[in-house]
């Protein structure tokens, strides 16, 4: 790994994530983390007698810069998730050569900010506002453009998360429809950042089980079938709880100086929960 696994800054937290997770440079390093992770998601599917190929990894690139993106192309990344907008955006010009190159936003959307999204996405996995699925399907349309998209849903309760409550899930599902655009596949969650396994485990259940429950009561262009749920240091326990889709970027990418904040409400400095970001 071109990184040492020992802290190299000053800081202990950044010290202790650096440790977990290396920064992957070379197209060997990438090689290594991606083989590493679905060593992982293998393992987590024999445990619960599932396929490992009903589990789809999503790297999520957040903060990386575009330099090394082309590298992790190389090493087969063709699917890059990131939370903001503009750094999408931007990262998807400056790599608009790279015409198999897909990209998904993970993060939370402003209705301003979705005419971008329509211009770029091909998956948006945080969809919880009929004024964004409005806007979305408003500027697709425009561009004869089509949307995978994720209804997002709060499994944890807490205020600082966004998404729907489990609650009011059916209802919105059953507007979805009006909106030619957007493809609904399943749901998204956050699990609550916390270093107790059962917190964590228990907001996966809840995503499974409610999905579970409304299969049968959707309108038929809705489709179910996708559970987007577990990062970095938590998408095995997701795995077994049926996850479908896992969103994962230190564990590939290496640690972020970053603070998590920046990215996900809730998130916390202390390096417990730092297991549980992507």
């Amino acid at each position: 790994m071109t990184c040492s696994s020992h802290p190299h800054t000053a800081d202990a937290v950044d010290g202790l994530r650096h440790g977990r997770w290396p920064r992957a440079e070379s197209v060997e390093d990438f090689r290594y983390n991606l083989a590493v992770v679905r060593d992982r998601i293998a393992a987590a599917c024999a445990r619960v007698d599932r396929d490992p190929a009903s589990v789809r990894l999503l790297p999520v690139s957040k903060t990386v810069d575009v330099a090394r993106l082309r590298v992790a192309y190389v090493a087969g990344c063709r699917l890059l998730g990131e939370n903001k907008v503009q750094e999408a955006h931007g990262k998807w010009e400056a790599m608009a050569d790279l015409s198999d190159l897909r990209w998904s936003v993970i993060g939370h959307l402003q209705t301003n900010k979705a005419k971008r999204v329509a211009r770029f996405a091909t998956e948006f996995q945080a969809l919880d506002s009929l004024r964004v699925a409005e806007a979305l399907d408003r500027h697709l349309q425009a561009q004869g453009r089509s949307l995978d998209v994720f209804v997002q849903v709060n499994t944890s309760g807490e205020a600082s998360k966004f998404g729907l409550a489990p609650d009011e899930v059916p209802g919105f599902l059953r507007a979805l429809p009006v909106f030619g655009a957007l493809r609904v596949r399943g749901l998204m969650t956050l699990a609550v950042f916390s270093a107790d396994t059962a917190r964590v485990r228990a907001c996966f259940a809840r995503l499974s089980t409610l999905r579970d429950r409304l299969r049968q009561d959707v309108p038929p262009t809705v489709g179910l079938d996708e559970l987007s749920m577990g990062m970095s240091g938590d998408f095995e326990v997701a795995i077994e709880e049926g996850a479908t889709v896992v969103r994962v970027g230190q564990a590939i990418f290496g640690a972020r100086s970053t603070p998590d904040s920046d990215y996900w409400p809730g998130a916390s400095s202390n390096p417990s929960f730092e297991s549980t970001n992507p």
